[in-house]
């Protein structure tokens, strides 16, 4: 004859979902709250195709390499350009979504999830895909600004300079998480925007790193935006697969995502 159980003897067991919590509605929510920023938007998508109608568009037939006109099939300037704006919306775009943590964090949204049955991985990879949203729809509206204003080349060219623009980006989210679990909520783009330019620079995105000095180009090999510069040039200049580019691309992104792990976890013993 089974008894029932005392009271206060009954153990409430909260239930993991599938997928730590992770589905589409949330998803939807996520990509509604980052499309409804204008700022962000403008900053992420608007700006790079700002730049490269500024700057690189106007370079539309003149040849990267002298000795191989564009009229002949050599590599433009205006296509060089594109592809690197396209790598810098992409980078804008992936760390502003990771560095929105820290406004949930200020408004005490992270407090709300913990009592939640989200998993903090679900979370983070919800993070993760609204920064690859908003880092597609900023190689895509520079590409697309290319297009209009002459670029050409071939298709597939396009296809493999836009994935790795994009994918490289996730390097930029787990920066952007890794701030974001340590910076302040109102500093966080403020801090990160020139950051973002500098590295830019001295990475070799808003110029041949060649062209720089040669004490700049030792340092420049070693910043995160180098080796995804790098791999999404090298469909269009053809240049042999570069393993220091694929190997800085992969040490920032451990070093990355291992900081903002630790932040996380950090974090979550404070909420």
């Amino acid at each position: 004859m089974s008894t029932l159980p005392l009271p206060g003897s009954i153990a409430v067991e909260r239930r993991v979902p599938p997928l730590g919590g992770f589905n589409l509605t949330l998803l939807q929510i996520e990509l509604r709250r980052r499309l409804r920023n204008k700022r962000t938007v403008f900053f992420t998508v608007a700006f790079p195709v700002i730049m490269f109608v500024l700057i690189g568009a106007k370079y539309t037939n003149e040849p990267l390499d002298p000795g191989q006109p564009v009229s002949a099939g050599g590599t433009s300037v205006a296509a060089y350009a594109m592809i690197s704006f396209a790598v810098y919306g992409a980078m804008l775009a992936s760390t502003a979504a990771g560095g929105a943590v820290a406004l949930e964090r200020a408004l005490g949204w992270s407090r709300q999830l913990r009592i939640t049955p989200l998993t903090p991985a679900a979370n983070i990879a919800v993070k993760i895909l609204g920064g690859l949203v908003l880092g597609l729809l900023a190689v895509l509206a520079t590409f697309t600004a290319g297009v209009a204003t002459g670029v050409r080349m071939p298709w597939q060219v396009w296809i493999l300079a836009g994935l790795a623009a994009w994918l490289g980006s996730l390097v930029f989210t787990a920066l952007g998480l890794l701030v974001g679990y340590l910076v302040p909520s109102e500093n966080v783009m403020q801090f990160m925007g020139p950051v973002l330019a500098f590295l830019a620079f001295f990475g070799g995105i808003f110029m041949p790193l060649s062209e720089l000095p040669e004490l700049l180009q030792a340092v420049g090999v070693w910043t995160p935006t180098y080796g995804i510069g790098e791999i999404a040039r090298a469909p269009l200049s053809g240049e042999a697969f570069n393993w220091l580019a694929v190997g800085n691309v992969l040490l920032w992104l451990v070093l990355f995502g291992a900081g903002a792990a630790l932040a996380f976890r950090r974090d979550t013993k404070r909420v």
